[in-house]
């Protein structure tokens, strides 16, 4: 079963992505905002990290550095899920470290083949490396 930390504060937005991959199969652990996200990772291991930017407190990039520093972590891949939609910010994220990219508000019809995108390159990547 493929598992997937979400991290989004927003509480509906958090409550439609875990119904769209519950309801697809998939296992969610959900953390509201970046310094639950970084707790959660130091017990639990995921197939990949759906990542909003713009969290209270730590924000996404701050976790982002974290994670990719992390040697027992790095290998997860992790994939923007923000509302940072302006031009440039996709390839500033990639550059940072994600693997991907989904804006918000998040295309329902086209979601779950994004993750699956995302997840299937996280698993090629991880394995080329």
């Amino acid at each position: 079963m493929t598992n997937i930390l979400v991290v989004e504060d927003n509480f509906v937005n958090m409550e439609l992505v875990v119904f769209l991959l519950e309801s697809n199969g998939m296992e969610v652990t959900s953390a509201f905002d970046g310094w639950e996200a970084l707790e959660i990772l130091k017990d639990s291991c995921f197939d990949i990290i759906l990542l909003d930017i713009l969290l209270p407190g730590i924000d996404g990039m701050a976790v982002l550095k974290h994670i990719k520093e992390n040697p027992a972590l790095q290998h997860i891949p992790v994939v923007a899920l923000t509302a940072l939609a302006m031009q440039g910010d996709e390839q500033r994220l990639i550059g940072a470290g994600c693997i991907g990219y989904i804006s918000k508000p998040i295309d329902i019809s086209q979601f779950l083949t994004t993750v699956n995108f995302y997840l299937n390159k996280g698993i090629n990547h991880a394995n080329t490396q």
